[in-house]
């Protein structure tokens, strides 16, 4: 296991594109006049709301409840009056209900006292509860509720919790800064886990592109703890659940299951600073560090930011755009969503903003596919895009099924190579929604 080589394969090297931030270290932005507090910013069931237009809210309190237990709450990111629960825009393209905050500019946006208890002396499933009351979700970009990862069936075995500190998405520093300017932080989130699972060994993959990362997590590893580090081949996606279990534990995680069913636990660095952050602060997640970078900001920066704080104000604190900005994509330029609105605002899952400039985008112009082969020498869970691409186009989702389009991860490696610049990440996205209709529509 020692001498073996630390990654996955097939997958794609992108440039990194990561030089604009890599360097700036973490700031906050100022507070913004008003927060749009969207009630679906997670896997699972949107929260619902518990306030009304006109309620004084501090920072910190609930202002949305979660609606089961693949649910999250919502809490107010700065205080203020609700100004409203209404329609507004979503990250996703569509409209969904939010809670507006209209941001009290005298506060000291000091939060109420809050006792905070000490996790040493709770049990698993108070820990659980804890983290779930906090609206800790998974900070890397899928968003799920991290109460639910911390609570595998009982008859679960586990044996490793892996770090997940790749952040392989070009442009993007969240993570790499987070490990090396919070490294106890990222530690102390890291033990709660493991008391909380009952698991003894952790490990923490981290791409040798990030030396002060790397060089900060193992100069503060847990003497008490078998906590190993693993500077890991810079690969895209390496990040990926599956990928990253492949590379650290050798394991393949079989189609149609979850890295618990191969004894894995993965969570990122974020959310396990962000669990830290519940048990020392008593704070919930009410802000998160986005990078905000590209060659249509003027200043690209590394900044802390409230929750749902609106794209164009978040823009406006790295000095606005530049004159030949092209297009707003939240997360990755790999599997990242571009945006249509200034008014859209940050939600938990945002790992970062970036703002193309015209040079930096890709011509829309699709070509027919040639059959080279290529998408298939790239796709790391070894299906066939090229096939899937051509049911796609003509509607055959069912087969798609058969052909397991649910294994696609969407990482858009196949998007990316493809000399024809055929979207097929994007295709597969839109089949798997019309495939869902479908499903439901039979079962009406």
């Amino acid at each position: 296991m020692a001498s073996r080589r630390r990654t996955f394969r097939h997958g794609v090297h992108p440039p990194e594109l990561k030089e604009l931030t890599e360097k700036e270290a973490i700031r906050r932005m100022p507070f913004p006049d008003e927060v749009v507090l969207p009630l679906s910013q997670h896997t699972g069931a949107p929260a619902k709301p518990i306030v009304s237009e006109g309620d004084r809210v501090e920072r910190g309190d609930k202002v949305a409840a979660a609606d089961g237990f693949i649910s999250s709450p919502v809490h107010a990111s700065a205080s203020g009056t609700v100004a409203g629960i209404d329609l507004w825009p979503h990250p996703d393209g569509t409209y969904k209900p939010a809670v507006r905050i209209a941001v009290d500019r005298y506060s000291a946006q000091a939060p109420r006292p809050r006792i905070v208890p000490r996790w040493e002396g709770l049990s698993p499933q108070e820990i659980v509860q804890a983290v779930q009351e906090a609206g800790v979700v998974g900070l890397g970009g899928a968003a799920f509720p991290t109460h639910v990862k911390l609570s595998p069936p009982p008859d679960t075995e586990l044996d490793a919790v892996i770090i997940n500190g790749c952040e392989c998405e070009p442009y993007l520093t969240t993570d790499h800064h987070i490990m090396a300017e919070y490294p106890e932080r990222v530690h102390m989130g890291l033990r709660i886990m493991m008391h909380t699972l009952g698991v003894e060994r952790a490990m923490i993959g981290i791409e040798k592109n990030k030396p002060d990362a790397i060089e900060a997590i193992r100069a503060t590893l847990p003497s008490d703890l078998n906590v190993t580090v693993h500077p890991l081949t810079v690969k895209y996606p390496q990040g990926a659940e599956k990928m990253l279990i492949k590379a650290l534990l050798g394991r393949e995680v079989p189609s149609g299951k979850l890295p618990m069913h191969v004894g894995a636990i993965v969570q990122n660095v974020g959310s396990c600073a962000a669990i830290a952050e519940v048990f020392d602060t008593g704070l919930p997640l009410i802000e998160r560090i986005v990078t905000v970078t590209g060659l249509g900001v003027e200043n690209p920066s590394n900044l802390i930011v409230p929750v749902g704080t609106k794209v164009g104000e978040l823009i406006g604190a790295c000095g606005g755009l530049t004159e030949d900005a092209h297009e707003i994509v939240f997360g990755g330029p790999m599997m990242g969503a571009p945006q249509s609105s200034l008014d859209t605002p940050i939600l938990k899952g945002v790992t970062g903003v970036i703002v193309l400039a015209k040079q930096e985008t890709k011509t829309k112009e699709s070509y027919n596919c040639i059959r080279c082969g290529h998408c298939l020498d790239a796709c790391p869970v070894f299906l066939n895009p090229q096939l899937l691409g051509m049911m796609a186009r003509a509607d055959r989702y069912e087969e798609m099924e058969e052909h397991h389009i649910w294994d696609c991860m969407l990482c858009g490696c196949c998007s990316y190579v493809c000399p024809s610049n055929i979207p097929l990440s994007q295709l597969f996205q839109v089949s798997r929604t019309a495939l869902q209709r479908l499903k439901a529509r039979s079962a009406a």
